[in-house]
């Protein structure tokens, strides 16, 4: 019985001994993080335009802040096998990695290449890929973008406080594809020339940060801006991109442009404190197929617009949020949008809640001027008006000679020779024809002492002694 007892007590010992042994020559931790990975970039992008098939490669490093070691559960090329990207965790290449572990305060470096050939013009302007990281079962992702096409490329990830900057002139002889944003900085002047092709990818925007910005368009080579998928199928979707976005810009003008398919086709926040005139004057241009807005002024924005048509928009056509600034004569402001948010063509207001503050915040309208317009579309209202008056606060809405569809007709002294409900006698509304045809009650219906300069209509129809409403001549 002792020597019984003595050799389970010398098997416990020596068990024992082996454990220590183990854990201090395989220095395994007793617990794992419970944290997750942190990263170098939350996006790598590939910025190189080759002339021939071509490759590169970046870094990216992976951290683990915590003190204890973190085990990576998966690491995954999300396109796999056919994805263009290729990477090379810890020495090793390939697309799925399981159970790898970062010590404490430690990190790892991932290499990753890509291969394609930017003068293919059947790939996408925009080639894009993920990696997914798995720790503790949450998910992280690391965005990988290449471009695809041979074009001028203008990105900005503003998360790393990168950003493209740009003046001067844009060349026209390849397309320019936007990619987080491409600014104009303060006291900068960027002219963009007729003809150019503007491709946005998601969610970015050509962004007036207190610049100029100049687009030239004409007639027969307008500017165009639209998202940067090319697929048939996305033709015709909304929401593909932000849009212009104007921010205390210097005085700035848009000629003969085509904005189609963003969230906000032009975003007018404010406008140069130092300057008396409008912050952005648009002529000639249709701004169709936006998510949100087609035009939105904010507290404090001033804008002149003639011959412009803008519709289909999946909220307001024009918004002015928080008081601004408006001129608007001979442009068609329409409805037909088709969101599930669709509400009247002009949307005006002088107040907004601030949502930092949860106070209502009430601005100045000096010029609200609509002249020679048609505000109409599907909707029984589509001009909607919602002002605050206080003392020391100026609203000055002025609408002369426009078709209006409203269930409400303003009778007050800013209405003035307007026609109410009739019908406008569209070409085809469904595929973004608005000329008119010769019964509509605008031919002739404009006042003259209103006219566009030069005195002529989008299409560059002049306009005769008895001008038609709206943007087109008949």
């Amino acid at each position: 019985m002792k020597i019984m007892r003595f050799y389970i007590y010398c098997l416990s010992i020596f068990s024992m001994t082996i454990l220590v042994i183990g854990a201090s020559g395989c220095k395994k931790p007793l617990s794992f993080s419970s944290g997750n990975l942190a990263f170098s970039a939350d996006t790598l992008v590939f910025d190189t335009v080759f002339t021939t098939i071509g490759s590169t490669t970046k870094k990216l490093k992976i951290y683990n802040k915590d003190s204890k070691t973190l085990n990576i559960e998966s690491i995954e090329l999300e396109g796999g096998a056919n994805s263009p990207f290729r990477i090379n965790v810890d020495g090793l290449s390939g697309i799925n990695f399981s159970n790898l572990e970062i010590e404490g305060k430690d990190s790892l470096f991932i290499f990753v290449e890509v291969t394609l050939d930017p003068n293919n013009q059947t790939n996408p302007l925009v080639i894009e890929d993920r990696i997914r990281f798995r720790t503790n079962g949450q998910d992280q992702y690391v965005q990988l973008a290449a471009w695809g096409q041979d074009a001028y490329f203008h990105y900005s990830i503003i998360s790393q406080d990168s950003f493209d900057l740009n003046e001067g002139i844009w060349p026209n002889d390849k397309p320019h594809v936007i990619y987080g944003g491409a600014f104009v900085d303060e006291g900068k002047t960027l002219n963009i020339q007729a003809g150019t092709l503007i491709y946005l990818h998601k969610n970015a925007f050509l962004f007036n940060f207190k610049g100029t910005l100049n687009i030239n368009g004409t007639k027969d080579n307008p500017v165009i801006l639209q998202g940067d998928r090319l697929e048939s199928y996305y033709d015709d979707v909304a929401g593909q991109y932000y849009g212009i976005y104007f921010q205390e810009a210097l005085p700035s003008t848009i000629d003969y442009a085509i904005i189609k398919n963003g969230i906000t086709g032009i975003h007018v926040e404010s406008k140069d404190p130092g300057s008396s005139g409008y912050t952005v004057t648009v002529t000639n241009t249709r701004i169709e197929n936006c998510a949100s807005y087609g035009i939105l002024l904010f507290q404090g924005a001033r804008m002149k617009a003639e011959n412009c048509v803008i519709s289909h928009s999946g909220i307001h056509g024009l918004t002015v949020i928080g008081g601004a600034d408006f001129n608007f004569n001979h442009c068609d402001i329409l409805g037909y949008g088709d969101g599930q948010s669709v509400a009247a063509a002009a949307g005006i207001s002088n107040w907004y809640l601030n949502p930092a503050t949860q106070t209502t915040e009430v601005g100045d309208i000096n010029e609200g001027k609509i002249t020679n317009s048609v505000i109409y579309g599907n909707l029984d209202y589509e001009l909607a008006i919602d002002t605050i008056s206080l003392a020391g606060v100026t609203i000055s809405l002025d609408f002369q000679r426009n078709l209006i569809r409203s269930e409400e007709i303003f009778t007050s002294g800013f209405s003035n020779n307007n026609i109410w409900n009739e019908e406008p006698w569209f070409y085809d509304p469904s595929k973004y024809d608005f000329h008119i045809w010769s019964p509509s009650g605008m031919n002739g219906a404009a006042d003259p002492a209103f006219p566009t300069l030069p005195n002529l209509d989008i299409d560059q129809i002049p306009r005769g002694p008895n001008p038609d409403i709206g943007a087109y001549e008949n």
